[in-house]
């Protein structure tokens, strides 16, 4: 876990990136499961960012235009023994004052009277509307009274703007606390990999698979999973976001396992690994496999600093359908099949995404007509796969698939950070080559 100082340090790059901006960033709500049932909390990374404080219905502003020790202000839950019998530990604003680094703390009641007093004299209004709306309405409101004694006072927050854009560069470059945390996650998310297969038998349920997977996440004091885990025998491999983790595992499938952990600080691992269930690989299957794990290398070296994730992912492609063409379930010249899009029957997803406290982490793979390029820190997947049914139907001018290949899901994923003049992949201890996977 963090300690105070860093985020300490990135409230300060934020609010000098504001000018004369005041940001509010909410905390996360609980959610509703069912009845009076709630999900786990899981903290709004944005406001876990820049506060480290990890309790639901708190609101953070930063205000750049107000003097040293009135920059950074929580309103959060007030102490309340009684609730607390209930739901826990709360830290209280005397708390948050102690432990969390705050100039100001409020209970959170007291929000609405004292926003409008902590926007005067700002330029504008830092708010992402469309995301909150618990507390979007209590935002306009405030602006727009502002606005309507803009002509009495001469001056109040005349614009509104996404703080998104600032804070989502900001952690799309790790510093070396968040990499170090990563490499943590993907260690662990790998470790579990490799137990995960040394457990598995033919006529297990795949949901025992699951089982060991995310008990071992919990052992090594993770949250748990950062998201639904996938374990996915034979075809179901096929379903790219298959969950229901139910079916009895079969001699000669292919187990494709899509599951990594989430830190006690939210920083994730993501993890993809397919193997032969009874330890052998069909002719078939090892085809495929040797195309993906070709397409999954080559891709990894393009992973490298003044390169983007375009080309990546069209360096995996490229590879994949080349693969494809020469075993025959492509057919005609390997640029133009990519150009037509008529391997999207067989590989329908992006190569990669970015990798952070969000699986599916901020940031911007593009500036307009330009491919952001890839930095040292910037951490990412590498997952090529490849998929055969009957689910999409062939485009036109490609052969009908074989029922001998039907069934077959691959696909093979990594952890990679960006460095200064080479390539780190976090999750390198999970095995992918087929000496190791087959026995």
């Amino acid at each position: 876990m963090a300690n105070s100082s860093v985020f300490r340090q990135r409230r300060n790059l934020f609010l000098s990136h504001l000018g004369s901006y005041a940001a509010i960033i909410p905390a996360a709500e609980l959610v509703t499961h069912h009845a009076d049932c709630e999900y786990p909390f899981r903290q709004n990374s944005d406001f876990w960012y820049l506060t480290g404080f990890d309790e639901p219905n708190a609101v953070a502003l930063f205000l750049p235009h107000k003097p040293n020790g009135e920059k950074y202000v929580l309103f959060v839950l007030p102490k309340d023994s009684a609730a607390e019998v209930w739901t826990g530990f709360r830290w209280g604003t005397k708390g948050v004052l102690d432990n969390f680094d705050a100039d100001i703390s409020h209970p959170l009641n007291e929000l609405p009277n004292l926003l409008p007093h902590y926007l005067e004299g700002a330029e504008g209004i830092a708010f992402r509307v469309g995301k909150h709306s618990h507390l979007e309405p209590l935002v306009l409101k405030t602006w727009s009274e502002h606005l309507q004694k803009l002509p009495r006072s001469g001056f109040s927050p005349l614009s509104m703007i996404a703080p998104c854009p600032i804070l989502h560069d900001m952690r799309l470059r790790k510093d070396d606390f968040e990499i170090e945390r990563m490499r943590i996650a993907s260690k662990i998310s790998a470790e579990a990999h490799e137990l995960v297969r040394e457990f598995a038998r033919p006529g297990m349920n795949e949901r025992d698979l699951q089982a060991q997977i995310e008990k071992y996440f919990l052992e090594k004091g993770t949250r748990g999973p950062a998201y639904g885990s996938i374990v996915a025998s034979g075809d179901n491999a096929c379903v790219l976001h298959y969950t229901a983790n139910n079916a009895t595992i079969r001699s000669g499938d292919l187990v494709l396992i899509d599951a990594g952990c989430s830190l006690d600080d939210y920083y994730n691992g993501d993890i993809t690994r397919t193997f032969p269930i009874n330890g052998k690989f069909s002719g078939e299957q090892k085809a495929l496999y040797e195309i993906t794990l070709i397409a999954q290398k080559a891709a990894i070296k393009c992973v490298r600093s003044g390169n983007n994730a375009e080309n990546v992912h069209m360096t995996a492609l490229q590879h994949l359908v080349e693969g494809l063409v020469d075993i025959g379930l492509l057919v005609g010249n390997v640029d133009s099949i990519i150009e037509q899009e008529a391997y999207s029957h067989l590989y329908m997803h992006r190569t990669g995404h970015w990798l952070g406290l969000d699986v599916h982490d901020v940031g911007a793979y593009r500036l307009g007509d330009y491919h952001l390029n890839l930095e040292p820190g910037m951490i990412l997947t590498v997952e090529p796969g490849i998929y055969i049914s009957d689910r999409l139907p062939v485009p036109k001018g490609q052969p009908q698939i074989d029922e001998r290949w039907k069934g077959i899901g691959i696909r093979i994923e990594d952890d990679v950070l960006v460095t200064s003049d080479s390539v780190e992949v976090l999750s390198k201890n999970a095995s992918k080559n087929l000496i190791d996977l087959e026995n």
